[in-house]
């Protein structure tokens, strides 16, 4: 584990239950590497030094339980509440590059704003600030009580989306240069899609 870092942490998203893909999409391999290998790297050559991978079974264990990618969020900047901004990578895209995740940081840490690619909403460049703070503090209130089911079936026991979170913060959308980039595998027709073009 790293220590707390005042820079941009890097998120691997990997704390889904992978029910349509049917096996842990983390371990899926991508010609010589898991996916998860694969996202580390990605997000390591596009310039950031500190890597922490969500999920019970990772570096950042889920606070409240399948709680989605914001609860991955919440658990993660719990982790490390000094870090001044997190470029969050889900665990499922193969074609993703660091060319990409560089621009998307960049043009996030220029306007100071959540930043992600148009039509999707992760990958996602997101300031650590007091907009971030308000939305999940008031979205996982009741969630480390016992009393939390009122807001757990709010959010259909899958906790808030990221898309409800970009509502309340300041953000921005940015072009994708190549749509492909963003093709993420959640089942075994969309992996053995990605598996015969990556082997062209």
């Amino acid at each position: 584990m790293i220590a707390s870092t005042n820079d941009c942490l890097g998120v691997v998203l990997a704390g889904g239950l992978s029910s349509r893909m049917g096996q842990d999409k983390a371990q899926l391999q991508r010609k010589n590497d898991s996916m998860l290998e694969f996202s580390k790297q990605v997000l390591s050559d596009s310039g950031v030094n500190n890597i922490v991978v969500s999920g019970d079974n990772y570096d950042v264990p889920d606070q409240v339980k399948q709680s989605g990618p914001v609860g991955g969020i919440l658990s993660v900047l719990a982790s490390y509440p000094q870090v001044k901004s997190l470029l969050i990578l889900p665990v499922d895209l193969p074609f993703i590059t660091a060319s990409a995740l560089t621009e998307l940081r960049a043009k996030g840490e220029v306007s100071q704003k959540a930043t992600y690619f148009s039509g999707h909403n992760i990958p996602l460049y997101l300031p650590n600030n007091a907009y971030v703070e308000l939305f999940l503090a008031q979205a996982f209130a009741t969630s480390h009580s016992k009393t939390s089911n009122n807001e757990a079936s709010r959010f259909n026991n899958k906790g808030p989306s990221i898309k409800a979170l970009l509502k309340q913060v300041p953000h921005q959308a940015i072009t994708c240069s190549h749509a492909q980039l963003l093709f993420n595998t959640n089942t075994p027709d969309e992996w053995q899609q990605a598996r015969a073009e990556l082997n062209l």
